[in-house]
């Protein structure tokens, strides 16, 4: 019987090592519920919003959960971008 290898490390990928939870309140901390409902205009965001109900939802449907994650890589560049012109 093999032994199972560890995870390859992924330096390159910025999800790597990051829960849907860290993900959902990065954003929330960022953008607030409101701007997150108009950026992502879904029901867990515009209705009663938290990041528990927001975590149900992501974690049943796919697509929404794509959605969040790229707009958690466009934050990051973006805070890439700005911390570039600070210097």
């Amino acid at each position: 019987m093999q032994k199972a290898s560890p995870p390859a490390d992924q330096p390159r990928n910025p999800l790597h090592g990051m829960t849907l939870e860290a993900i959902v309140c990065a954003l929330e901390a960022r953008y607030g519920w409101a701007d997150l409902a108009q950026r992502i205009p879904v029901r867990c965001f515009t209705h009663d919003p938290s990041v528990k109900s927001s975590l149900k939802f992501l974690r049943k449907t796919p697509w929404a959960r794509e959605k969040v994650e790229g707009l958690y890589l466009f934050m990051l560049r973006e805070e890439k971008r700005m911390n570039r012109r600070a210097e």
